[in-house]
């Protein structure tokens, strides 16, 4: 049987998925938690094979916070479950040692076998984003340098679409504030803009945040 945690922040999903599971020959789940920082606690707790976990879940700062409970954590795999576009964020996801990424508008049949596959140590990604990546890698470098955004970057990117200042992004994250303004100036140079409005609007164009 694979233990499986779910890490998310809606009931209605815990409520889903857990039903949904229930009566499954493969996979259970053993452990529920609404926030990040109840994780660590739930690894420890109980043996989880499959840690499914949502990007956006309350307390989840960045990416780096997922790498440490992957190093922490050795057996447990991690797959990210989450409504954030796959085609920008799969690819920063499995680069941090995440080992699956499947989007909500997946059935859960998906989740599924993603879970069982995952437990049996594959990588999985959708084919349409392989596809993509594959298409990606081909184009010239002015084409996809939106693609070659780092993980800080883009989670620099969502907090400036979302209003936050440098100072508060600093803060959040834990970086300098200097450091912050670092990131901006390359996000600009990245995304060919020359302001925080098309920035964002840029971003958003793009389907990044």
């Amino acid at each position: 049987m694979i233990n499986v945690c779910l890490a998310d922040n809606f009931p209605v999903v815990h409520f889903g998925v857990k039903s949904y599971f229930k009566e499954h020959p493969e996979i259970s789940v053993v452990s529920n938690v609404g926030s990040f920082f109840m994780v660590p606690d739930a690894l420890r707790n109980k043996e989880i094979n499959v840690l499914v976990i949502d990007l956006e879940l309350d307390g989840l700062k960045s990416i780096y916070e997922l790498k440490a409970i992957i190093k922490n954590f050795p057996k447990t795999k991690v797959l990210v479950f989450t409504n954030l576009n796959e085609q920008i964020y799969a690819p920063n996801a499995i680069k941090a040692g995440v080992a699956g990424f499947v989007h909500k508008s997946a059935k859960l049949e998906t989740l599924g076998t993603t879970i069982i596959r995952v437990h049996q140590g594959l990588v999985m990604l959708s084919e349409s984003l392989k596809k993509n990546l594959a298409l990606i890698a081909k184009q010239n470098k002015s084409e996809r340098l939106y693609r070659k955004l780092s993980n800080r970057e883009i989670e620099v990117l969502r907090f400036l679409c979302d209003g936050k200042k440098n100072n508060e992004i600093s803060k959040t994250l834990g970086l300098n504030e200097k450091t912050i303004s670092t990131y901006k100036l390359r996000l600009l140079q990245k995304l060919n803009v020359t302001n925080l409005v098309d920035l964002v609007n840029k971003a958003k164009t793009l389907d990044i945040v």
